[in-house]
C-alpha cells in the first residue's frame, strides 16, 4: 500500500495508479452532495437546467455537515453511506466525475462505472465527523439552500484522510 498527498486537480490524473488500500491525503474543492441533492441535480440534468458545479474532474462528498460552531469553518462532516447515491453514480461517472468519497461498500454497477471511466472512490472513517472538520478550511453553500444539512456546499480540503475503496484496475476493499 502506498500514500499519495494530492490535489483534486490532480486526482484524474492519478485515478490508475491508486490502488484499494491506498491511502490519499486530498487538498483541494470538493463538493458536498447527499439524496435529495442528486435528485434535484437528475432533474437539472433532465431539463438541461444549469448545475450547481461542473460535473466533469469534480468529486462528491456524500455528507451533510451539523451547524457551524464558532471558530470553525464547519461542523461535524463525516461520511454517509455511498450506497444511497449508488442509482446516480454511474451517469455522474459517465460525465466526467473524477471521484466519490463516502463510507461502505458500492454496488455492482458503480463498480463497473468507475473501472470504465477510470475514476477511484475514496472512503472517509465514518464516526469521525468531527475529526473529520478539521481538515475542512472552507465551507460555502452553493445550491439547494432549504435542505438544510443536505444543501450542496463547497468545500475546501486541507489534507483530508482518506482510503482507496475501489480504483478503476477492480480492486475493492470490501471484497479482500
Amino acid at each position: 500500500m502506498k500514500e499519495y498527498n494530492l490535489t483534486t486537480e490532480q486526482l484524474p490524473e492519478f485515478c490508475e495508479k491508486l490502488h484499494a488500500g491506498d491511502r490519499v491525503i486530498l487538498s483541494g474543492t470538493v463538493y458536498t452532495s447527499r439524496d435529495a441533492a442528486h435528485k434535484r441535480i437528475f432533474e437539472l440534468l433532465e431539463s438541461k437546467g444549469e448545475l450547481p458545479y461542473p460535473i466533469k474532474g469534480s468529486v462528491i462528498y456524500y455528507a451533510g455537515p451539523t451547524p457551524t460552531p464558532a471558530g470553525m469553518a464547519i461542523g461535524s462532516c463525516g461520511p454517509t453511506t455511498s450506497k444511497r447515491m449508488d442509482p446516480y453514480t454511474p451517469r455522474l461517472l459517465d460525465l466526467g466525475l473524477a471521484a466519490t468519497i463516502g463510507k461502505g461498500d458500492r454496488s455492482q454497477e458503480v463498480e463497473e462505472a468507475i473501472r470504465r471511466n477510470r475514476s477511484v472512490y475514496l472512503c472517509a472513517i465514518g464516526g469521525a465527523g468531527a475529526l473529520a472538520a478539521l481538515s475542512i478550511s472552507n465551507c460555502e453553500v452553493i445550491a439547494f439552500e432549504d435542505l438544510g444539512c443536505e444543501s450542496v456546499k463547497k468545500l475546501e480540503l486541507k489534507d483530508f484522510p482518506l482510503i482507496v475503496g475501489i480504483d478503476c484496475n477492480g480492486g475493492n476493499i470490501f471484497k479482500k
